[in-house]
């Protein structure tokens, strides 16, 4: 009498006994859980299969791009079609040796398309050395090469197109500014890539010629560099001797242009 908690057969005038309920819909509750979380469990180890297979699937195409088994040969017919027979409105820039221009291809790939001035002392010698080194190299922080054209009277390389241009049109120009943000992530940009040319492969690589007006800016603003026409392996004792001197008008130190 007085225990309100007692419960047992209706017969005995005791309430209902509601414990065997509880325990049930706990058991469903637990188990509720239990096929969630193994439901979460299988798709997070689907998704870590599926990002696995991915970066082993682009470390593959990686070796095979730098074997140069997928490089597509350009024509030079095909190099005219897409820079409309070098159309000066196409005209991105004149460098050293030569010019660089706006191309699309057949298949729609916007490309930038440097031609030599075959008419200029030493470039022959630049086209050459940016061929050697530009096949060697694999960086994110680097100008890509696609392919090239070459015979007697005709050089030219194909290049990845960088939308944004080149980082000295936007320390120079009115209508562009650089926040204190992207200077910091250039500077870090390119000094990755020097890094990996000084260090990164089993000939160091000295570019010579690092400036404003060669290091370029893709959609995201990273910073690629580029031009390897006077670029140096260093395979032999007297190489740094030879890159003293070397260097086009407009070189600074590579921690100045910045600045």
């Amino acid at each position: 009498m007085g225990n309100k908690g007692l419960c047992g057969a209706p017969c005995f005038h005791f309430s209902e006994c509601k414990i065997e309920k509880s325990r049930k819909w706990n058991a469903h509750i637990v188990l509720t859980y239990i096929l969630s979380a193994a439901i979460v469990a299988t798709l997070l180890v689907a998704f870590l299969c599926i990002l696995k297979f991915r970066k082993h699937k682009v470390v593959n195409n990686s070796e095979v791009d730098q074997s140069g088994a997928r490089w597509r040969r350009i024509s030079y017919y095909e190099i005219q079609q897409a820079t409309d027979r070098f159309n000066d409105g196409n005209l991105l820039g004149v460098g050293s040796f030569g010019r660089v221009y706006k191309g699309v291809l057949s298949y729609g790939t916007n490309v930038a398309v440097k031609v030599f001035n075959l008419g200029l002392e030493g470039a022959f010698r630049s086209f050459d050395a940016e061929c050697e080194i530009l096949r060697s190299v694999r960086h994110r922080n680097l100008t890509k090469i696609i392919s090239s054209c070459s015979n007697m009277d005709f050089k030219a390389l194909i290049l990845s197109y960088m939308p944004n241009g080149s980082l000295e049109r936007w320390l120079h120009s009115e209508h562009h500014g650089l926040s204190m943000i992207q200077r910091l992530n250039i500077m870090i940009d390119v000094a990755e890539a020097m890094d990996y040319l000084h260090n990164g492969g089993s000939v160091p690589i000295i570019h010579c010629d690092l400036k404003p007006s060669n290091i370029l800016l893709d959609e995201d603003m990273v910073a690629h560099v580029t031009d390897f026409g006077i670029a140096k392996l260093l395979s032999g004792d007297d190489s740094i001797t030879q890159t003293m001197n070397l260097a086009t008008i407009g070189y600074m130190a590579p921690g100045e242009f910045l600045i």
